[in-house]
């Protein structure tokens, strides 16, 4: 499977993770590179669109990113 399509545009990556490159590399192997379904911000993207995706929101909070959706 393909890197998201959201991964060379992605704030949370391109502008919060630049401190802690092995920690966003993991998450990237994770969240980005083959099934996005898991990754909040995709979730949000998918079903929101770009600009209801808080900059703040990581990848793995899915709690949050449900919220966002149903609200």
């Amino acid at each position: 499977m393909a890197d998201c399509e959201c991964l060379p545009k992605c704030p949370f990556f391109n502008d919060k993770m630049d401190s802690v490159p092995a920690v966003a590399e993991m998450l990237k192997a994770k969240f980005c590179k083959g099934d996005n379904s898991s990754c909040a911000r995709y979730m949000v993207f998918k079903a929101k669109g770009r600009e209801h995706v808080p900059a703040d929101l990581f990848p793995r909070h899915i709690d949050r990113a449900k919220e966002i959706i149903g609200g």
